[in-house]
């Protein structure tokens, strides 16, 4: 192939979404068991925004300037060496830790599965990073089972409105959080009871559940943990909760450990499956042309949206 330039998102310092700087850099060479993939679409994650203002430097360190992203969709352009499993023109998602807020990135094929054709670039583009978060937070961390009793705050995000819908499909009470224009939606996913924060406590309504998947953390992580029933969990996805809290209400608590290593290929499928065979709907919040990244982080950081925040790079 012949080397060219493309277009990047790239940030030279942590700080505010003014970082984010549209330039044009060489295209990325797949090493041995990677492949080049031409991005259609990328997910704009919280965690991108949290690693530009530099809230990650001391767990992940990284060079500057670096591309942001990971979660993405695309088509494969060029295999490295070694890859026997996937080839040019197949469409694919999953992650790349080579950055994906760009027109090509590489992209190990451990993280990526093959895309069905019943799904857009933009639906998954919202797999990985936010299906794949709720699955790991409820059930390899938080151990749901059928007939439990489920508390998901932020129930309308891109990370809640997988796990309501996730969590009705495992045969489980689901119990939402969300505002007051988002309780309609967040019900149609398959929540039983909806709680808009704006009006009520949520401790007024709910009481001894099995498990609570906190997607907030700060005042709402510790309020939580007065709610969950004595041998019950707590999975928070943003912030280690209280030991000395959780022993002395009898629970389990802890941080979910969904962000690295990246999801398996075999979970992508599994979920991009139910996608394809309408058990589950992708909720896209917005979409934004790579050259409006900023706003898209912007946007992000209210906290405050229904799905998941989408750059569109490619047609």
């Amino acid at each position: 192939m012949v080397r060219h330039n493309i277009q990047a998102i790239r940030v030279y310092q942590y700080g505010g979404p003014e970082q984010l700087k549209l330039e044009q850099i060489p295209c990325p060479e797949p090493q041995a068991n990677e492949v080049l993939v031409r991005v259609h679409a990328t997910g704009v994650l919280p965690a991108d925004w949290k690693f530009r203002q530099g809230f990650f430097q001391a767990m992940i360190p990284t060079s500057l300037p670096y591309i942001p992203g990971s979660a993405f969709a695309g088509v494969v352009e060029e295999v490295g060496p070694g890859v026997t499993t996937l080839q040019p023109g197949q469409a694919v998602f999953g992650r790349s830790n080579n950055g994906a807020y760009a027109e090509y990135t590489t992209a190990s094929i451990e993280t990526l599965a093959l895309k069905p054709e019943g799904l857009s670039f933009d639906e998954a583009a919202s797999i990985s990073g936010g299906a794949t978060t709720a699955w790991i937070g409820l059930f390899d961390n938080g151990a749901l089972q059928p007939g439990q009793r489920v508390l998901i705050h932020a129930a309308a995000g891109g990370v809640g409105s997988f796990a309501v819908q996730f969590a009705r499909l495992k045969g489980a009470q689901v119990i939402g959080t969300t505002s007051t224009a988002n309780l309609d939606f967040v019900r149609s996913l398959g929540a039983k009871t909806v709680i808009d924060y704006t009006t009520i406590s949520f401790e007024q309504v709910v009481h001894d559940v099995d498990l609570v998947l906190d997607t907030i953390g700060g005042d709402t992580l510790q309020r939580s943990m007065n709610v969950v029933k004595r041998g019950g969990t707590l999975v928070s996805l943003l912030e280690p909760p209280s030991q000395e809290a959780a022993q002395a209400r009898g629970i389990r608590a802890m941080k979910a450990a969904a962000a690295l290593p990246f999801p398996s290929s075999s979970l992508l499928q599994t979920i991009a499956g139910l996608i394809d065979q309408g058990h589950v709907k992708v909720a896209i919040a917005r979409t934004f042309p790579l050259h409006e990244a900023r706003l898209a982080h912007e946007l992000s950081q209210t906290g405050h949206g229904r799905g998941r925040i989408i750059l569109h790079i490619a047609s």
